[in-house]
């Protein structure tokens, strides 16, 4: 499927080395910005105090939040899951409070806010539990779950998602190496790197709260970047057994220009879901889709002008991807065409 077709190829590679050099300063700013301030780390990697609050009507998230902020915790993470009654509230490590005391704080602000007035009622067995009771002796809100996430919790987190992505690497090169050649394999791994590196780059620079799901855009990039990646070797590779007299840079040209139109149908269809994320997924999917957005436009960028250019550099050649035994029946080869 094809939008339009550009008839005469687009010389990308004649500015190659242009659009390296921006990519190169582009990726030691992200490495800069990564030594230099760091990552804002959330909750599921530093630890803190978790709860689950469950309200009798739906819950007003901006009401919650403000009367949480109101204790001067630090960065709070407030939003619903599950039902719109039910909330969780993720609340950052205090040295000068004891953890003990941080549930029955919140808890209070936010009975308060119901409104409200904290009361200890019966509970299972001979226990007793806080309850938040209401002038006409309802319960507007309980408190259903109270948990700690300790600093060991958070490192092993943060250790297990440095394992994950490098699992995904080091799967994505073995990949490229069989299915193509190791020239490509180095060339798409830089890139998906560069990807992976630029986006961590722009949550160090402006502090973006580097969370859980923030990792799982990033591991989404990565997947997403190499596939575009392999679409354009694919094209590369069929291009060097069916135009003989092409150098690879022609070749190389060529591919990136009859991809033109499937990338701008595949990366705008993908944009406008993440887009709508961005806009209507609120606080819980807002960085989310902000890591997808800017992987997205420098997974376009990287796999046109920094695979592809590496590749080049390295010295490809039509002898590394057409076997001499092969060029003789290139047509029957099934897998000759570029996969879309």
């Amino acid at each position: 499927m094809e939008f339009f077709r550009i008839r005469r190829d687009i010389p990308f590679m004649r500015h190659a080395l242009v659009f390296n050099v921006i990519s190169f300063l582009t990726f030691a700013a992200a490495v800069f910005f990564l030594v230099t301030r760091g990552l804002h780390l959330s909750i599921e990697f530093t630890g803190g105090t978790v709860l689950e609050v469950n309200y009798a009507q739906p819950a007003e998230i901006d009401r919650t939040r403000a009367a949480v902020d109101s204790l001067g915790f630090g960065e709070v993470q407030v939003q619903n899951f599950g039902t719109a009654r039910d909330v969780l509230i993720r609340l950052p490590v205090r040295g000068d409070v004891k953890q003990s005391e941080v549930a029955g704080r919140v808890f209070a602000a936010l009975c308060q806010a119901a409104p409200g007035r904290v009361e200890t009622r019966p509970g299972e067995g001979d226990t007793t539990r806080q309850a938040c009771v209401a002038a006409d002796g309802s319960e507007p809100l309980k408190l259903s779950r109270t948990e700690f996430v300790g600093p060991s919790v958070g490192s092993e987190l943060a250790r297990d998602g440095a394992l994950a992505l490098a699992v995904t690497v080091l799967g994505i090169m073995i990949y490229l190496a069989i299915r193509f050649e190791w020239k490509f394999a180095v060339a798409g791994i830089i890139a998906n790197l560069h990807d992976v590196v630029i986006i961590l780059g722009f949550f160090a620079f402006f502090q973006w709260e580097f969370s859980l799901a923030v990792l799982a855009a990033v591991l989404a990039v990565l997947g997403y970047s190499v596939n575009e990646s392999v679409v354009i070797f694919d094209r590369i590779r069929e291009a060097f057994r069916k135009y003989r007299k092409m150098n690879t840079q022609q070749v190389i040209d060529h591919a990136i220009t009859s991809t033109t139109s499937r990338t701008i149908i595949t990366h705008g269809s993908t944009q406008m879901m993440v887009l709508a994320m961005l806009l209507f997924g609120g606080p819980t999917l807002h960085y989310f889709a902000v890591a997808l957005t800017i992987g997205i436009l420098f997974g376009i960028y990287s796999s046109v002008f920094v695979a592809a250019a590496i590749a080049m550099w390295m010295g490809v050649k039509r002898e590394d991807l057409v076997k001499a035994s092969a060029r003789g029946s290139d047509s029957n080869d099934p897998n000759a065409g570029a996969a879309v």
